[in-house]
């Protein structure tokens, strides 16, 4: 069984008339979930329309879940307590600008970025407890570019990060990998794990020399006892479909498959697509779910089939809620 883990109230994190990463993407990603037929239930946004042209034959059914705002405690076991502060001050305030570049705030952001984290929690909880057997959790502001201490590149509160700590400490789970295909780095995830061998974190993105955040070579590799327990891969520009399925079948599914992983967590980010405006990547929906079946193969074999995947980056609606809708048939 999947379960999909979302709430309206994440149209509420407002970021302006012109900003990527703005309320429709949630909007796209429910729209296309129930055009394809994978849920039933009504809209939570009825008024938002897109023509994804999807099959509705042969989908998986959804269980729908809601979300709840994280405690503060599991933000801290990530966060530093300033910089959650810091974040509230700023949203008290009105609103602004987090990291003095692009991580936009308004007064409801405080409590939306909680939500998403607690979206992550809510997902690991269905899956720990047989509610399903793997969950999707659509959220935003997106996390994996967060750091412990700052915000960075749309994203408030590391999500991902905040679950993979919350299966450790309430779940007793013990090695995590973590494999994140957003077409940035995830550098927030890398920073957080970057001395923790229980982590097995990769990322697979375009060459840093051509892309922002400029992290993720193949030479960081992790720190201390951890040294070996990170891989970056980065793609040259143009890279399509067969060169990241050769990746993830010559070299990421050997290693996390020596590394014998209990729980598989996914950064799903769909800006790799073609046809998104903010990298050069070119994917499609179908490398996208060729991708989830190779790693929930491997959930299979090592993890008892315990999957959470979070929604991270993708900027063009139409391709994200395909890719979306891709991601999840790949999952079931």
């Amino acid at each position: 069984m999947l379960a999909f883990v979302s709430d309206a109230r994440f149209a509420d994190h407002l970021t302006g008339p012109h900003h990527p990463e703005r309320p429709d993407r949630i909007r796209a990603v429910h729209a296309a979930v129930r055009a394809a037929g994978m849920l039933h239930t009504p809209s939570p946004f009825p008024d938002f329309q897109m023509d994804f042209s999807l099959r509705r034959l042969d989908q998986p059914q959804l269980i729908e879940l809601a979300a709840e705002p994280v405690n503060l405690q599991l933000l801290h076991a990530i966060h530093t307590e300033a910089y959650v502060a810091h974040v509230r001050r700023v949203c008290d305030h009105g609103g602004g600008v987090l990291d003095q570049g692009d991580t936009v705030v308004c007064p409801t952001s405080f409590e939306v970025a909680r939500l998403a984290a607690g979206a992550v929690v809510r997902a690991c909880d269905a899956v720990m407890t047989g509610e399903c057997t793997r969950a999707f959790a659509a959220v935003r502001p997106p996390g994996h570019h967060a750091e412990p201490d700052r915000a960075l590149g749309f994203c408030v509160f590391a999500n991902l990060s905040v679950g993979a700590r919350y299966l450790q400490h309430k779940w007793g789970i013990g090695k995590i990998a973590i494999v994140d295909f957003d077409v940035h780095h995830g550098n927030g995830t890398q920073a957080i794990f970057e001395s923790d061998p229980s982590i097995y974190f990769v990322s697979m993105h375009q060459d840093p020399r051509t892309l922002w955040p400029r992290t993720g070579f193949a030479w960081e590799i992790g720190t201390g006892k951890a040294r070996g327990y990170k891989m970056n891969i980065p793609f040259n520009p143009g890279a399509e479909d067969i060169d990241y399925l050769r990746v993830m079948d010559d070299i990421i599914l050997p290693e996390l498959d020596e590394f014998q992983p209990e729980f598989l967590m996914i950064s799903a980010g769909f800006d790799a697509h073609r046809d998104d405006p903010l990298a050069d990547i070119n994917l499609t929906e179908t490398g996208f779910e060729l991708m989830t079946r190779s790693l929930c193969a491997l959930a299979d074999k090592h993890c008892r089939g315990r999957v959470v995947s979070v929604l991270e980056g993708g900027y063009d609606l139409r391709s994200l809620g395909r890719s979306v809708v891709r991601h999840l048939a790949g999952m079931s």
